[in-house]
């Protein structure tokens, strides 16, 4: 894998916010705006998941769901910038993703440790299924694809580390 995924929040420079409406061609820009924002509301919904599944104690498991929640923050932000950057903006329905999110971190905290992990993989699977199907589908721009590419490697490392965690690791 190319990508370091401990690095959970890459740096960002003033000079990396680039206006991007009409550089790409009509039919293009249509896929791009349809994969941001399925990308978008698809991490508010991770961002919520971890949110509710952290409790006040100081576990090994807690640990790591602050840094996967920070980490998804940080491909949320990288999504709704890109959204702005098209001229874009997020979804209105987005409140239904957060819902979602609220359901599967609360439920799942709420059936402990095992159930928080199993979540985590399943959760984290599907979204490596889902960045590989756009990123297959979608003409981004080498820049907006290699975030894309970044935050799905970032996928893979938490299906590995939830995993870990499963097998006692």
């Amino acid at each position: 894998m190319k990508y370091d995924t401990e690095i959970i929040r890459p740096a960002m420079r003033d000079a990396d916010v680039r206006l991007r409406a009409g550089s790409a061609p009509p039919a293009d820009l249509k896929l791009i705006r349809k994969g941001l924002l399925t990308l978008h509301t698809l991490k508010l919904m991770a961002v919520t998941i971890y949110r509710c599944q952290i409790t006040p104690r100081s576990t090994g498991l807690d640990r790591a769901l602050v840094a996967a929640m920070c980490n998804e923050m940080t491909h949320l932000q990288d999504f709704q910038v890109m959204l702005y950057e098209y001229g874009w903006r997020p979804s209105p329905l987005r409140w239904a993703y957060w819902i979602v999110g609220w359901c599967f971190g609360t439920f799942s905290r709420l059936r402990g440790p095992r159930a928080i992990l199993k979540t985590g993989v399943w959760v984290e699977t599907k979204a490596v299924h889902r960045y590989s199907e756009l990123l297959g589908r979608i003409p981004w721009d080498d820049d907006t694809r290699a975030i894309v590419e970044k935050n799905q490697a970032d996928e893979y490392g938490h299906v590995e580390r939830w995993k870990s965690m499963l097998r006692g690791g």
